[in-house]
């Protein structure tokens, strides 16, 4: 909530003010009531005093993004968006009566509520991934719940479309849930960063503060920053999270990008592991499948990724520039009150899409039923081939490799007895356990020193022997 008083309510045809809801750093969130079809409305009205051309495009982007993915279950609705009579823009919003983002610090959330808010919030985040979208504003404020009690995603006031964030654009950010490659300034924000805020995000419910917060200590946004770069995680001091949801958390919060989770839907399974675990009923991601229907039957992480590496220039080094936080900025909400840049013409700079050619309705039923005829035909496959390479011997790795990059040790193995949904849990000399399908694993440690692991293949729900411990040691001089 802003220190600032909010701004007079707008008249706007069809809707009757009720009462203020909330105010951000640029804009007021009110809450109407819609003549027709009658039904309470928020109503976020930008202030006057930021409505020039370039906050409008930015608004207006908002408004586009959330249309278009607002019909995603943990998304919040976008019912219409518009210009006041006094020239301010706004957006007609779903009325949420409640937000995380006030329960956490005053009660101590279950770990089986935010296990499942943390799985419905990262189906919204791959739809969104898969859509060529990132939120870029990841954090327990931006997520509400219904009257039904369900988590939906909010704000994507600074989202931006993959692969087009240039290294020169200044971005806000909330620093308490962003990653340190964001806070350092040498990435304008990525896949890897958001699964970074997505499990900053989980460990804040969980902890009822910011995950580098200290009670007693100085939490201002400079110290917050320092403290993220260094990415040592504090433990979560509360007996009833199990080790192995912890172990998901650190993975996903690692000082180093690829060490963490590959996409929001690797997060959402690991955290389903955990419900399993736990005895409970395993909450289902909603992954968008209507356009993206071929992503079935292909890897979303790969296809996101080629399409960030078609969309940036190879030439181009990025620019370290370290954003600077705002002095007035809360440990709660931490924003760095920077505005976005205005780009060349032709290139979008606020997260707006380009349209696409628009399909026949015929068309769009073919390539549908076609799509669903090739993924039908290829879990009948899966099943065929589990069944003939599943004896009910679940296989032992004996083939790690290990070797130095980066001052890293990397460990990798072959795959060729997995099966369709085996995962390897690794253990690690450090005490970490981490959980994954991929077959490399990376780990840093003390230069010097020895780092070994050990790589288990889990198969439903079952493990088997671990494999020989295979270790390395780390040059001298490693970070």
């Amino acid at each position: 909530m802003s220190s600032r008083l909010p701004s007079a309510p707008p008249v706007l045809p069809g809707f009757t003010y009720s009462s203020i809801l909330g105010s951000g750093g640029f804009a007021d969130v009110f809450l109407y009531e819609q003549e027709t079809p009658r039904r309470r409305v928020a109503v976020k009205v930008m202030l006057s005093g930021y409505a020039d051309q370039a906050a409008r495009d930015v608004f207006s982007a908002e408004a586009d993004l959330m249309a278009q993915l607002s019909t995603h279950p943990a998304i919040l609705t976008v019912h219409q968006s518009g210009v006041s009579a006094d020239g301010r823009p706004y957006l007609v919003m779903e009325m949420c009566p409640s937000s995380v983002g006030d329960r956490y610090r005053r009660e101590r959330l279950g770990v089986a509520e935010v296990l499942r808010i943390g799985i419905a919030i990262a189906g919204a985040v791959e739809s969104a991934h898969r859509a060529g979208v990132l939120h870029r504003d990841i954090k327990p404020s931006n997520i509400l719940q219904t009257a039904y009690g369900n988590p939906v995603l909010s704000d994507f006031g600074i989202a931006a479309v993959i692969g087009t964030v240039a290294p020169e654009q200044s971005v806000g950010l909330s620093v308490p849930w962003s990653a340190p490659e964001v806070v350092s300034g040498a990435s304008q924000g990525d896949i890897a960063s958001e699964v970074w805020s997505l499990g900053a995000t989980v460990y804040s419910l969980l902890a009822g503060r910011s995950p580098f917060e200290s009670s007693g200590s100085d939490n201002t946004p400079a110290e917050l920053m320092t403290r993220i770069s260094r990415a040592k995680l504090p433990p979560l001091d509360r007996s009833d999270v199990p080790e192995r949801l912890e172990v998901v958390l650190r993975r996903a919060m690692s000082r180093r990008p690829d060490a963490r989770q590959r996409s929001a839907l690797e997060f959402a399974r690991e955290l389903q592991m955990v419900e399993a675990e736990l005895g409970i009923a395993q909450t289902q991601p909603d992954i968008a499948v209507d356009e993206w229907a071929h992503a079935a039957v292909s890897d979303p992480v790969d296809r996101t990724r080629q399409t960030a590496i078609r969309q940036v220039d190879p030439g181009r080094r990025p620019r370290r520039s370290r954003p600077v936080p705002s002095e007035a900025a809360s440990a709660d909400d931490a924003r760095t009150v920077v505005r976005e840049s205005v780009g060349s013409p032709g290139r979008s700079t606020t997260g707006r899409r380009v349209a696409e050619p628009r399909r026949s309705r015929r068309s769009a039923v073919i390539l549908s039923v076609a799509a669903a005829t090739v993924v039908l035909a290829a879990a009948v496959t899966t099943v065929v081939l589990t069944a003939e390479r599943d004896d009910g011997t679940i296989p032992v790795v004996n083939d790690i490799a290990a070797t130095i990059e980066d001052d890293m040790a990397v460990f990798s193995w072959s795959s060729e007895d997995a099966v369709e949904g085996d995962n390897f849990v690794i253990t690690s000399s450090d005490g970490r356990e981490s959980i994954q399908r991929t077959t490399e694993y990376r780990m840093d440690g003390t230069p010097g020193d020895p780092v070994c692991v050990t790589v288990t293949v889990r198969r439903a729900g079952r493990l088997g022997e671990p494999s020989a411990e295979k270790c390395i040691d780390l040059p001298d001089g490693a970070g």
